[in-house]
């Protein structure tokens, strides 16, 4: 089966999409003259400021956080770890690569969702790809809007949303409460494992069921909290393994430089091509910022203002906070560290990092790492369970039926995640993640005028504020 799914997901996130998602990047950043570098202090101010009389279900900073508790996840703590250990150093480069473009992407995104976004009598904000598609592009262009809804349902439900999150969460428990597997039982007759596992996927099955009980505006409450007081934990843990080994940066940077150009150099061969290299650190920065996937801007539409351009900044802010800051800040702890190339998988990678990069002892730095992993994949799961939710939505209506039908089995694919091989799960993700960006990535091309528009008119007004 994992051969099965590895040929897939090459095909899928061969170089004509991942050509398509960077020359997508690579239009907007220069149709927009560079706005992810201009406007960015702009969009930083705008994440913290709301509109006061801005129509929809949440505030500017609750959508962002939404969006940011289905982003900073495994992906930003596994992820990273998984690309490195695949396509060598050089990875990182094409992660960040990637990253770059994808804020103008993102922007894009946010601003498409909030202009071609519907608003009922009782304030439902639904919006995202599939809308911007039927209205933007044209009712005849309906089957692709709802192609990416099928694959944003799947994605929840299938990839990104439960079963890499819940791996990565029963992972990170396991390896710091019975790293020799000595508390071992057999689990419904379908193999052993450790008893810290099953108590971990029980406990979270249940927490994910409350809170999704509740719908957007708990999830968003929840967010609010979580994300940011995570994110500031994670970002000064690895800060300060940075700092400590500050003499060692400039050595990994040139390892990152050189193994994106020859990887063969650095790795001694054990990385094939610079196509291994960009293809894990593409895939693995898209699955950590969703950048081309089409996920935020569901999350965007909800945002209580009336500027579309606006909501397109608050967005792209998420892509700099994930990737640009925190996957950036655990690429070089691993590459630092050496951790790459212990022959370890998934978190243990990350794990091996703080572990020896850091001057504390490896029980803090290890539970420490564990915290922040569990706290970023739950935020994760209940985010992307509402932007499953609103390609539902798109697809049957608003059926009370369908929905709970769905949060069920939702909640029991969270239950099932940690008994999945890690190499499974992560290429699942994969697929589900290049078949999502492919209808998105077309809409963003078509409507790359709307969008350069939209921004002139809108900075414009800024002008003569």
């Amino acid at each position: 089966m994992n051969e099965i799914l590895a040929k897939i997901d090459n095909i899928v996130w061969g170089p004509p999409l991942m050509v398509l998602i960077l020359a997508g990047g690579l239009l907007l950043t220069l149709r927009l003259g560079l706005l992810q570098v201009f406007r960015l202090p702009l969009a930083l101010k705008y994440m913290f400021k709301n509109e006061e009389d801005g129509h929809g279900e949440v505030t500017s900073f609750a959508a962002l956080c939404t969006a940011l508790s289905a982003t900073i996840g495994t992906g930003n703590i596994v992820g990273v770890a998984t690309a490195i250990s695949a396509g060598g150093p050089g990875a990182l480069f094409w992660m960040e690569i990637a990253a770059f473009l994808g804020m103008a992407t993102k922007y894009s995104e946010g601003l498409l969702a909030v202009k071609f976004r519907t608003v009922d009598e009782k304030g439902h904000a639904l919006g995202g790809p599939f809308y911007y598609i039927e209205r933007g592009m044209g009712a005849k262009w309906k089957w692709l809007a709802k192609t990416f809804a099928f694959f944003g349902a799947c994605v929840g439900l299938l990839g990104i949303g439960t079963f890499s999150q819940v791996n990565g969460i029963s992972s990170a428990i396991n390896n710091f409460f019975d790293p020799d597997m000595k508390m071992t039982v057999n689990f419904a007759g379908i193999g052993e494992y450790s008893i810290t596992v099953i108590f971990a996927s029980l406990v979270l099955t249940i927490c994910v069921a409350l809170v999704l009980l509740g719908g957007i505006k708990r999830i968003a409450s929840v967010s609010q909290v979580v994300v940011p007081f995570m994110a500031v934990i994670y970002v000064m843990l690895t800060l300060f393994l940075l700092l400590y080994n500050i003499s060692r940066i400039p050595e990994a940077v040139m390892l990152v430089i050189r193994g994106a150009f020859d990887p063969k150099a650095v790795t001694g061969g054990a990385v094939g091509s610079i196509i291994i290299a960009m293809q894990n650190g593409i895939a693995r920065g898209i699955f950590s910022n969703e950048a081309g996937l089409g996920s935020a801007p569901i999350a965007a539409a909800a945002a209580q203002t009336k500027q579309p351009a606006r909501q397109g900044l608050v967005s792209m802010t998420g892509t700099f906070i994930d990737t640009i800051i925190i996957c950036t800040m655990t690429g070089f702890s691993i590459v630092i560290t050496g951790a790459w190339q212990v022959g370890l998988e998934g978190v243990e990678i990350t794990t091996y990092a703080f572990n020896t990069g850091l001057p504390i002892p490896a029980v803090i730095s290890s539970f420490a790492l564990m915290l922040c992993l569990v706290f970023f994949a739950f935020t994760t799961i209940l985010g992307w369970d509402y932007y499953s939710e609103r390609c539902l939505e798109y697809l049957c209506g608003r059926k009370a039926g369908v929905l709970l039908t769905y949060r069920i089995l939702y909640i029991l694919a969270v239950f099932i995640g940690p008994y999945m091989t890690v190499t499974a799960v992560w290429t699942v993700a994969d697929i589900f993640n290049g078949l999502m960006a492919l209808p998105n990535m077309i809409a963003i091309f078509a409507l790359n005028g709307v969008i350069v528009k939209e921004s002139k008119d809108y900075f414009k007004k800024l002008k003569h504020k």
